[in-house]
């Protein structure tokens, strides 16, 4: 069975590569909006929508859906869209320890596998010369949190779990969902 990812995120495609699982491409056209839920139970739900969203014109097919989402004091930080938005977010994280959630939806045969990886993300103290030289540099516009820890940048001091998940998509639940599918 085919399996396609419902995302255009090139961090997901290099993950899935490097782990060396087929996949192909279709990105979901789901629209993301608030809805008044914990961080948890928003990437658990964006990313069943995603992959439903795609899997329905594929129903032939496995389709694996993702959202990822910074989280710090309750405050859900998604992708800031703007250079103003992201330095203010640099700027809250900066010093201090986040949570970053993804949530994870593999659909294969009508039926939906789900999981949410949390991994605490501590900053370094950030001057705001470097968070506009980061912004300016990096153009993090469509990463949750304003960030991508793979960038060759010195922003993180420490990560408490899954560096994957920090990334974009976990790769210990990804793989685990697969082989529980039969599909890896």
């Amino acid at each position: 069975m085919k399996l396609i990812l419902a995302s255009n995120s090139p961090r997901r495609r290099q993950l899935l590569e490097e782990a060396g699982i087929p996949f192909e491409v279709i990105p979901s056209s789901f629209e993301e909006a608030e809805i008044g839920l914990s961080s948890k139970e928003t990437v658990l739900q964006f990313a069943a929508a995603k992959a439903m969203d795609v899997y329905q014109k594929h129903p032939d097919c496995a389709v694996l859906g993702a959202d990822t989402v910074v989280s710090l004091d309750g405050e859900t930080l998604g992708k800031p869209g703007t250079e103003e938005r992201a330095k203010e977010m640099l700027s809250l994280l900066s010093g201090r320890k986040h949570q970053v959630y993804t949530g994870v939806c593999l659909i294969c045969d009508g039926g939906a596998r789900t999981g949410i990886v949390e991994t605490g993300v501590t900053f370094h103290e950030l001057s705001k010369e470097q968070i506009e030289e980061y912004v300016k540099k990096m153009r993090p516009f469509d990463k949750a949190g304003g960030y991508g820890i793979q960038d060759d940048y010195p922003l993180v001091k420490l990560v408490e779990g899954s560096f994957t998940n920090v990334v974009g998509l976990p790769m210990e639940l990804v793989t685990h969902l697969l082989k529980e599918a039969k599909l890896w």
